[in-house]
């Protein structure tokens, strides 16, 4: 380990939300496509010095030394995505603290709390930590808002969790495909259906089809 050093930096974890469902529901070549164009849609939100250094699936860990540049990429990168027809919804998680960097690799505690903070993100919710709205400092087109204290798995102490809030209008809110969790609007959904005095819309009749076969597996208690 001569290569490794100990450095400060700011990760951003994101995955997309249901990808497992759109993969079940629509195969592996047409989640390749998702994937291959979510990515696309990274490289394209990422500002200065923000580096994409790993992906994995659905899930990319973007490195950088700015936290506020971090968080313009989620933000960015996640109103991208609400602007992208038939494609799921993003969630990410933001930290900042030492890391042991060897070669293109990274190690430690804060890179396994960013994981951590991303997995308690919702669809569309961007979170992160006190070190990282302390370096940021007051962005310009967003506010934080406290989540409070929250206990994650092998973290010893509850860490104080924080919502990145834009305060420009987001695109309009979609619907979800309740089969493969794609994002749709209302007025353009290739399918509907109502059930139980319920409409649910679709991205396809693939997905209608399935729906109907076993609704009770895509209905949320």
């Amino acid at each position: 380990m001569t290569d490794a050093r100990e450095i400060e930096l700011v990760f951003l974890i994101a995955d997309l939300s249901g990808y497992t469902a759109l993969t079940e529901a629509h195969g592996n070549i047409s989640a390749a496509k998702v994937v291959a164009r979510y990515i696309e849609m990274v490289n394209e939100a990422l500002h200065p010095n923000a580096q994409l250094v790993e992906k994995i699936g659905d899930e990319v860990l973007i490195v950088s030394a700015n936290a506020a540049g971090t968080i313009q990429t989620a933000i960015e990168l996640r109103d991208t995505i609400e602007m992208e027809p038939l494609f799921p919804s993003v969630h990410a998680g933001i930290h900042a603290g030492k890391t042991l960097k060897q070669g293109d690799h990274y190690f430690g505690s804060a890179l396994n709390l960013t994981s951590r903070v991303a997995a308690h993100a919702r669809s569309g919710q961007i979170l992160c930590t006190e070190q990282v709205i302390n370096l940021a400092g007051r962005l310009d087109n967003a506010k934080y808002r406290s989540l409070g204290l929250t206990s994650f798995k092998n973290i010893i102490d509850p860490i104080a969790i924080f919502e990145v809030v834009t305060e420009e209008l987001r695109p309009e809110i979609k619907l979800v495909d309740p089969v493969c969790r794609m994002q749709i609007k209302q007025d353009t959904a290739p399918a509907s259906l109502p059930y139980q005095g319920t409409t649910y819309y679709f991205c396809s009749f693939d997905c209608v089809k399935a729906f109907v076969i076993h609704p009770d597996r895509y209905i949320e208690s």
